[in-house]
């Protein structure tokens, strides 16, 4: 099954560190020439491509002498500082000699979870386009500590897709996507159920995070927020971006949209943030929410967490399963009293509600 592109205006792609390094463990800085180009091509034609750019940890463990990769946040950090500016030399050194400019956007979650910070990074990444550069996006691992950690880039170039409304997110590694039980890729993922997370295996690669795993669920988070499709392929492979804009399928692991294209608002809070407590509720809210009905206190059996009024829970049944997300109306001890009885506000207006689970 292959998809047209020819309407993809706006590309987000997603550059593992492993493509950085040879099989014996030196620096390749061909892969700035292969990706490259394939951007400048991209752009020549009229498209618009954000890169999300994974590398400065493994670029400065290189620099510092390191060979495997640090456990300590402060060393973490430093290599981070050191390989950020030296990942950014190699791109902006690349893109000059093609007239073009590219900026450099370092995110930690709280710049998504805070509602204006998101718009303004969204707003900058936006106007950049506009003005022809490339962004070039990665965490800020210089400051991040695990509480405001995205965890890997293969889900913060899921963040960016929905950010940005991209119309394909193409996730590039060292493999050519993903593989079956003998080894042979899945051209097709139409749905991502246990059995398709159960073929991902955690990465063994000494400079990196992540795995497979990571990359299937930036696949759900992109495809769920957008509308649009994702694809996971091998950046080692001629032209594997070009080829899967002209018609996504062709190389790697196409994984069909399963979303419906929710508004910016809605997407931001099912998928650009980082929920700050749970809340149980009944058979009877369950039913209520998957109507498009806002969530009442008499509904809801339990809570988890200690959230303020306007952060972003997640609401759960009996069988903890997620049916929906939503920027919550009451604070956590507030609706730990007026759980189970009727209140006169509702604890999620089903304006900030969005619905995960089908009826």
């Amino acid at each position: 099954m292959k998809q047209s592109g020819k309407d993809y205006k706006r590309v987000v792609v997603k550059i593992g560190s492993s493509l950085f390094f040879s099989e014996s463990g030196e620096l390749d800085k061909s892969i700035f020439e292969k990706i490259g180009n394939q951007v400048v091509s991209l752009r020549n034609s009229g498209k618009e491509v954000v890169l999300v750019s994974s590398g400065a940890i493994a670029l400065g463990m290189r620099t510092l002498g390191l060979t495997s990769r640090p456990k300590e946040l402060s060393d973490l950090q430093a290599c981070a500082a050191i390989g950020q500016n030296a990942l950014m030399d190699n791109y902006t050194t690349f893109f000059k000699k093609h007239d073009i400019n590219c900026a450099q956007i370092l995110l930690t979650w709280d710049d998504l979870n805070d509602r204006q910070r998101y718009l303004n990074a969204k707003n900058t990444i936006l106007t950049l386009l506009e003005r022809k550069c490339i962004p070039i996006v990665n965490e800020n691992d210089t400051i991040s500590t695990d509480e405001i950690k995205f965890g890997d880039n293969d889900r913060l170039s899921g963040l960016v897709g929905n950010l940005v409304s991209a119309d394909l997110l193409v996730i590039l590694s060292d493999v050519e996507g993903l593989l079956d039980k003998d080894k042979k890729v899945i051209p097709v993922v139409d749905e991502i159920t246990a059995q398709i997370k159960g073929l991902a295996c955690p990465t063994n690669k000494k400079t990196c995070v992540g795995g497979m795993i990571t990359k299937i669920e930036a696949a759900h988070l992109f495809t769920s927020g957008t509308g649009s499709s994702c694809i996971i392929a091998s950046g080692l492979q001629d032209d594997t971006i070009l080829k899967n804009v002209k018609e996504p399928g062709t190389a790697g692991t196409l994984f069909v949209s399963v979303g419906k294209n929710l508004d910016e608002k809605k997407r931001w809070i099912a998928f650009g943030t980082k929920i700050k407590g749970r809340i149980i509720v009944d058979d009877g809210a369950r039913r209520a929410l998957l109507n498009k009905k806002s969530l009442l206190s008499v509904g809801v059996t339990g809570l988890e967490g200690s959230f303020d009024s306007g952060d972003i829970v997640s609401v759960v049944d009996k069988q903890d399963c997620e049916i929906a997300r939503g920027k919550v109306g009451i604070a956590a001890k507030q609706l730990d009293k007026v759980k189970g009885s009727r209140f006169d506000k509702e604890v999620i207006h089903r304006d900030n509600l969005v619905i995960l689970e089908e009826k």
